[in-house]
């Protein structure tokens, strides 16, 4: 991760919120539940077809809107067959343009455009060009919508970076808080920024965890939180620490770990693509599961903090072990492909 994009976007993200108290891509993921198509009308920024979008109809993609608390959450859907999944993709991510669940809301303005998408393949970059109606979103949002535009084209194959415009010209800053925006921006970034008390932001280092949400109407998801946390190279550990440690209790969210779960070891393969984590039983239930939300978040936490592809999960030494949905983890699994199956 490159540290410096993450504190320098961090501070800034620190002082907003104290002021305000075309190319086609291939998606990487495909496959689970149905997006109800957008309003038609003179101001709806999308038409898309009067037909519900289906597994059999469309693809599936993760896109990221703002949750009922206000945090930046990705959620699965279907959108049209098209070969311009990234700019359909960021097209249903406009106010009024598709249904959403109750309580979840478009990051990008109404009548926001996008004017060109551009895949430089060789650098994995993506330049995004939007129409001026990009800086119609609210101040307390800014960062919020860079979040959701870089962590959703991030979400395609061949987009590691992304850049943006707005009318043509390099976006360097945001139109109303002024928070800076790199030339390639990229997951370093982080999403839900937290910050420790007394951390000193140039001794620290970014985690991604992931803990649970529920709305009003008892749809459970995930939202991923990059917590600051002092400096260490052993990120797999410090990312199982924070996950035991629990949510920010400010924030709304639940906890997916057992506060006496124990951490036995855990090492990353030396090709760094398989992370095997050794816990005591304690992160079993009664039922000597492991709970399916706290296997997943394992999952999610570390794929995403250490870029290894598969997690093995182990109990006392134990690759022999189940989750209460029962996915067996007696080998690495991968992280799921899409999360949070849009419920509308």
């Amino acid at each position: 991760m490159k540290l410096q994009t993450v504190l320098r976007l961090a501070a800034v993200a620190t002082v907003t919120a104290m002021l305000s108290t075309g190319c086609s891509l291939i998606n990487k993921k495909e496959g689970a539940q149905s997006i109800d198509p957008p309003p038609t009308g003179a101001d709806a920024a999308v038409q898309t077809s009067a037909v519900p979008v289906t597994a059999e109809t469309g693809r599936q993609v993760t896109l990221y809107f703002k949750d009922p608390k206000g945090m930046v959450a990705p959620l699965s859907v279907y959108i049209p067959k098209t070969l311009e999944v990234a700019r359909k993709s960021l097209e249903y991510m406009v106010e009024g343009a598709a249904a959403v669940p109750t309580g979840f809301q478009a990051v990008l303005p109404k009548g926001t455009a996008i004017k060109g998408i551009d895949l430089k393949a060789d650098q994995k970059l993506a330049v995004v060009d939007f129409s001026k109606e990009f800086n119609n979103y609210k101040a307390e949002d800014e960062r919020k919508v860079l979040e959701a535009v870089v962590w959703t084209l991030t979400e395609l194959d061949n987009v590691e970076k992304v850049s943006l415009r707005v009318e043509g010209k390099e976006l360097k800053e945001m139109a109303l808080a002024k928070t800076p925006v790199d030339p390639l921006m990229s997951r370093a970034m982080g999403i839900n920024l937290e910050f420790g008390s007394g951390l000193n932001p140039g001794q620290s280092v970014p985690v991604t965890l992931y803990f649970q949400n529920k709305t009003a109407e008892d749809f459970s998801y995930y939202v991923p939180v990059t917590r600051m946390v002092k400096r260490t190279e052993d990120v797999a550990s410090a990312a199982v620490e924070q996950l035991i440690k629990g949510p920010d209790s400010s924030k709304g969210l639940a906890s997916v770990l057992a506060p006496d779960t124990g951490l036995l070891q855990i090492q990353l393969s030396q090709d760094n693509t398989v992370v095997t984590a050794n816990f005591n039983d304690k992160l079993l239930g009664s039922d000597k599961l492991i709970p399916a939300s706290a296997a997943q978040a394992l999952i999610l936490s570390l794929t995403e903090t250490t870029g290894a592809g598969k997690v093995q999960l182990m109990v006392n030494g134990d690759t022999k072990v189940s989750a209460t949905d029962k996915t067996s983890y007696a080998k690495p699994v991968a992280a799921p492909d899409h999360i949070n199956p849009a419920k509308m």
